[in-house]
């Protein structure tokens, strides 16, 4: 399942379909378990013939694999810096970054390694790859993954895409199941084990093993304290015009990026983030502490962060109902017949779990 680079799909839809995934083996009483697998350089490292091979079985015409071979080839890269211009490079490996097609050909490139997951779950975003499965046996489960890496490693090398085994990590999800004293280890090919951690940062959100969103939530009170204090000691530079648009630019998007996924932490982890926003709803209005935060809301002509929440929350249900979203999210939304007599013949049935 490949979210990067397409149209309708995200970080947000992609970490949104991983952890309804999640949420619903600990509904279960399951354990899950996943890696999340680290590429070196994966950009850079493609092979233009198997990647050619790939367009090939793809159903491209002779005239479009000479027009991409053509395009590969006779590569060079230089370095300028302070006027002076490095001697040529060529370079024989890997997409030209920066270009329309680089994305769109690294995902050819890659996506074929989603079928060597097995019994386990995986999705890609573009080279940001999660693998994981759950069960109500832990021992399964584990062996389960191990496998499917076995499976994914093999595929990777096989497209000379090399693992970053120190920044590959393991996560075990758990919320209520009785913790194991020892967790068996998910190794590479090579040998090496893999890292078990609490906490990680994928697609811009951290996830940590018990899915309270603490960790990111941490990060997100320190990053916008720090943009504010700095705010706040040059508030004399700016007017009150300038004040609102900084921080509706500089603040609210660092709210905004993920909010409906971390949403479901607990009202006293989302009330951190509700005073560092006031605070920025301060730096504004001039408002004092005293101020209530119903009328701070009021004279900046802002949300709270909870309707802030719940409308972009909406938004994703909506752009469901349109068929705006991938089908992976689709397929989580129902519309049902009632079993009694009303107005409207059909109605929406949620079985979204987040």
């Amino acid at each position: 399942m490949q979210s990067g680079f397409r149209a309708g799909h995200g970080c947000t839809s992609a970490t949104l379909k991983v952890l309804n995934d999640i949420l619903t083996a600990i509904d279960k009483k399951h354990y899950c378990a996943a890696v999340f697998i680290d590429l070196a350089k994966a950009f850079d490292s493609v092979n233009h013939h198997i990647l050619i091979g790939r367009l090939d079985s793809l159903g491209f015409s002779n005239d479009c694999l000479a027009w991409f071979t053509n395009y590969f080839s006779d590569r060079v890269q230089c370095v300028k810096s302070e006027g002076l211009l490095s001697g040529p490079l060529a370079v024989s490996m890997g997409v030209p970054q920066g270009s329309i097609l680089g994305p769109t050909l690294f995902s050819v490139y890659i996506n074929e390694v989603a079928l060597a997951a097995g019994e386990s779950l995986i999705h890609l975003y573009a080279d940001d790859t999660i693998l994981y499965t759950s069960g109500p046996s832990l021992d399964t489960v584990l062996t389960t993954l191990q496998a499917s890496f076995n499976a994914i490693q093999l595929s990777f090398r096989g497209l000379q895409l090399l693992l970053n085994t120190s920044k590959t990590k393991c996560m075990l999800f758990n919320r209520s199941l009785p913790a194991p004293t020892r967790l068996s280890n998910i190794t590479t090919l090579d040998g090496s084990d893999l890292e078990y951690v609490d906490n990680y940062k994928y697609l811009g959100v951290w996830l940590d093993c018990k899915l309270s969103f603490q960790t990111h939530i941490k990060h997100l009170q320190s990053k916008v304290k720090s943009r504010i204090g700095f705010l706040f000691r040059n508030k004399a530079s700016f007017t009150h015009a300038a004040k609102h648009t900084l921080v509706k630019l500089t603040i609210l998007p660092i709210l905004d990026f993920g909010d409906v996924i971390y949403k479901i932490a607990s009202n006293t982890l989302l009330n951190k983030l509700d005073a560092v926003y006031h605070c920025a709803i301060r730096f504004v209005t001039k408002a004092p502490y005293t101020t209530h935060h119903c009328d701070l809301y009021a004279l900046v002509g802002w949300p709270s962060l909870h309707t802030h929440r719940q409308t972009h929350w909406l938004h994703v249900i909506y752009k469901t109902l349109l068929g705006k979203v991938p089908p992976y999210l689709s397929s989580l939304v129902t519309i049902a017949s009632p079993t009694c007599g009303t107005r409207s013949s059909r109605y929406i049935s949620l079985d979204i779990d987040i």
